[in-house]
């Protein structure tokens, strides 16, 4: 089952998001929670790069490097589908290579319960 990829899209979201649980990493750090009227067969997830990283280019890279990174993931390991996550990129994703962060994400999702 392929489940489709939705944004957090309202501030509210984000603001309470952020107080909720916590786990990270050397790549990035991923805030998780139940969020009240979300649906629950889509994933609902958002990235974000802040601007001290880079240039918008550089920015981008990080942002389509996680959204390919998820959908291997719901493809290859269960997430948690009533979760709402927000995955905030470290300047250290910049320099590594694709695989070594795909296994840290993969590892982190798995241990998200």
């Amino acid at each position: 089952m392929r489940s489709k990829i939705v944004s957090l899209s309202k501030n509210e979201e984000f603001k309470r998001l952020l107080k909720k649980k916590k786990i990270s990493n050397k790549y990035v750090t991923i805030f998780f929670g139940i969020l009240d009227n979300k649906n629950s067969e889509n994933l609902n997830i958002s990235f974000v790069v802040k601007r001290k990283i880079g240039n918008a280019v550089k920015r981008n890279k990080i942002k389509r490097r996680l959204r390919n990174i998820m959908n291997d993931a719901i493809k290859k390991i269960s997430i948690k589908l009533q979760y709402s996550y927000l995955v905030i990129a470290k300047p250290t994703m910049l320099n590594n290579e694709f695989n070594n962060i795909k296994e840290n994400l993969f590892k982190i999702f798995e241990r998200i319960k």
